[in-house]
């Protein structure tokens, strides 16, 4: 492979672990996980350099009944709180992520690798969805007056009550946002939380439970568990009132069948394969920029990133060039500042994925554009943002996500052939559409099989939009984080109608044809009035 395709990189010596990873904050962290004091224990390691990092607790499908044992109690207390204390809990919980966030961010790339500035979006995306739930949770889930089946004689009120306990299965590329972000909007609704944060990234997830205490949410309301899904993830299916799950497509359809089975609800967030399109009245500065911004984030290993690149034919070169060019200027480097553009991969399995399907596209024919191998000058899980041309469907990674930095670039004749080629995929989360044309842009962003869709940006915009709905369609899985779906999924809804005066038969010495007679006239008038 061409090493002309370098990048530019930052000195490896610098990853040393920051001083506020003490052994005893460590381990005053692991103490939090839900385990027996005789547990069997665990060690993670530090992606930057593959040197020991943690010693954990591991729980076993007993520690995890204990665990829902004890949520069951608290969330009873837990359900009885006022909506106006749970909120002031929330946002003393969001003052305290951004007043302590150099502990989070040290922590988070110890645990990931990804560079700060990766870490810091989790830092504000955490802040903003404390606030938002604080703020919008009693709009949600206070009693609505519903219209009743007679005008005025059919008092109707929607009621929402809390699950119970929700199981949350939380990933390692987003330790703080996917672990605090899916269990916020939980406790606001009234339910307590049994959490399996990934083992890799627990420390940034006991984080967050650790200040949330300090917030003021009371023992037992949020707890933690670690260990293998498969050792301990029948108990938290047999156990929970609701699961949510973040991870792969194909545990996510595991959980949906054994979830039916149990007839409880299931919200899942799996994979994607996400597509960005470049218009030929696109900016093309910018929109290559924005590639940068979306493919190459927590070094590719994000739901929402872009795995391949339909450019308009016209101005194909014109952006290949300008995008490459970005690339190979990316700074590489295990720095506890802001000054890596580019961290590596959390785990070796990541790292022989993309390998294998870089080598296997240059094998059957794909050009290197930019990067293409792996930096163990780095650090064990570097490898170079990479940008592949003349990727074809026999190759790999042209219809399997990498969840790495890799990306394809494909160029097309017309905007109808680029929205068949993007929607040409099982997944369907996330897209990108770059225009001057705004309103061509959202007519062409509308046109997408994705849950999400960004004209003129990468993913932030979608996602920071929290008052929306973020999830997926097809293989990327059911159901939805933020907005008003975001908390609803974790309540049951109730309805409770209280009839007055008369009801729906008929009355004494009244004929039922004669009453069937009355409704049918009161029906044609009620439609002719405009009555919903």
């Amino acid at each position: 492979m061409a090493t002309d395709h370098a990048v530019p990189s930052t000195s490896a010596h610098r990853s040393v672990l920051p001083a506020s990873l003490t052994s005893a904050r460590i381990e005053r962290l692991a103490a939090r996980v839900a385990a027996a004091a005789d547990a069997a224990r665990v060690t993670t390691s530090a992606p930057y350099t593959g040197a020991p990092l943690a010693d954990l607790p591991v729980s076993t499908p007993g520690d995890v009944e204990d665990a829902f044992a004890r949520a069951r109690i608290a969330q009873k207390a837990w359900a009885a709180t006022s909506l106006s204390r749970r909120k002031k809990i929330m946002l003393r919980f969001h003052d305290l992520v951004l007043a302590r966030q150099d502990e989070v961010l040290d922590l988070m790339q110890a645990e990931s690798g990804k560079t700060r500035r990766d870490a810091f979006l989790e830092v504000t995306d955490t802040a903003i969805t404390s606030r938002y739930y604080a703020r919008s949770a009693a709009r949600f889930l206070e009693p609505k007056r519903r219209r009743g089946a007679i005008p005025v004689l059919t008092h109707t009120t929607e009621l929402r009550h809390p699950k119970g306990v929700v199981a949350i299965v939380s990933p390692w590329n987003y330790p703080l946002s996917m672990a605090a972000g899916d269990a916020i909007p939980a406790l606001m609704a009234g339910n307590a939380v049994v959490q399996k944060p990934d083992t890799q990234t627990a420390l940034t997830a006991l984080w967050a439970l650790d200040l949330m205490h300090e917030a003021g949410l009371p023992a037992g309301v949020w707890q933690m568990v670690v260990g293998r899904g498969s050792s301990i993830g029948g108990a938290l299916m047999d156990n929970a009132d609701y699961m949510m799950f973040t991870g792969s497509t194909a545990s996510g359809r595991k959980i949906a069948r054994d979830a039916g089975e149990r007839l409880i609800g299931a919200s899942l967030e799996l994979g994607g394969k996400n597509a960005m399109i470049v218009l030929d009245d696109a900016d093309i500065e910018k929109a290559a920029d924005g590639a940068v911004a979306a493919c190459f984030p927590s070094t590719g290993q994000l739901c929402v990133s872009v795995e391949r690149l339909y450019v308009d034919e016209a101005v194909h070169d014109r952006f290949v060039a300008a995008f490459v060019a970005r690339t190979k200027h990316l700074k590489l480097g295990a720095s506890y500042d802001y000054g890596s553009d580019v961290g590596c991969l959390t785990n070796p399995s990541q790292l022989e994925t993309v390998t294998a399907h870089v080598d296997d596209a240059v094998a059957k024919g794909a050009t290197v554009l930019a990067g293409g191998r792996a930096r163990p000058d780095l650090g064990p899980l570097f490898y170079e943002p990479t940008v592949l041309a003349g990727v074809t469907p026999d190759m790999t990674l042209c219809e399997h996500e990498t969840f790495g930095p890799v990306v394809s670039v494909y160029p097309f004749r017309d905007v109808d052939e680029a929205i068949a080629r993007a929607n040409a995929t099982p997944y369907g989360l996330n897209g990108s559409v770059w225009s001057r044309n705004g309103a061509r842009g959202r007519a062409v962003a509308a046109r997408l099989h994705a849950g999400t869709v960004n004209v003129n940006e990468a993913y932030a915009a979608a996602w920071g939009s929290i008052d929306a709905p973020m999830g997926g369609m097809g293989d990327s899985g059911l159901g939805r984080r933020h907005g008003a779906d975001g908390i609803l999924k974790y309540t049951e809804p109730q309805t409770v109608a209280h009839q007055r005066v008369q009801g729906f038969t008929p009355p004494a010495r009244v004929s039922p044809e004669t009453w069937a007679a009355l409704l049918s006239t009161a029906l044609k008038a009620l439609k002719a009035a405009g009555v919903r």
